[in-house]
């Protein structure tokens, strides 16, 4: 799955916006920050459920909701693809090596608290992979170059899921 600057997808049920994610998984490599953005019910879990089973995250996945932030350490897989949205903090981590997986959902806090859990350090790490539900909340804090994801609920269990990956690709000038 090719990303451009602006995509858009449609899901026909849940289990079609957590493979979107698990798809979408596989093309991180570490120093990504996925922004996840829509109203409530809209599948930001159920992608960011699919992201995580995508990277071979064991489950149960649930929504950070109460704990604020879910921290999750995986080995980094084989890379052999053409990133296409490649971030501008990372190269890549060398398979073998450990990447650290947040799952952040800032429904119910302010930035400030999101800054006093490390988040300069979280965002800045190229070993990290970010992925924020609720994002708008936190847009004055989160970098240019994430990609944002916007979920809205369609008729149904039907989704549209628009990602834009607005920063400068590394092979722009």
């Amino acid at each position: 799955m090719a990303i451009g600057n602006l995509e858009t997808f449609f899901t026909k049920s849940a289990s079609e916006t957590r493979k979107l994610g698990e798809v979408l998984s596989q093309e991180l490599r570490g120093g990504e920050i996925i922004c996840l953005t829509g109203e409530l019910g809209s599948g930001k879990t159920t992608f960011a459920q699919g992201v995580l089973r995508g990277l071979k995250i064991k489950g149960p996945y649930t929504s950070p909701t109460f704990v604020v932030m879910k921290h999750y350490k995986i080995k980094s897989q084989n890379f052999s693809k053409v990133r296409p949205f490649p971030s501008p903090t990372s190269r890549g981590i060398p398979q073998g090596q450990t990447l650290n997986v947040y799952h952040i959902d800032c429904y119910r806090v302010k930035s400030r608290d999101i800054i006093e859990l490390g988040w300069k350090e979280i965002i800045t790490g190229e070993n990290n992979i970010v992925i924020v539900e609720w994002a708008e909340r936190m847009k004055a804090i989160i970098p240019s170059r994430a990609i944002w994801l916007e979920f809205e609920h369609l008729d149904g269990d039907a989704r549209k899921i628009i990602i834009n990956s607005k920063f400068k690709n590394q092979n722009s000038k």
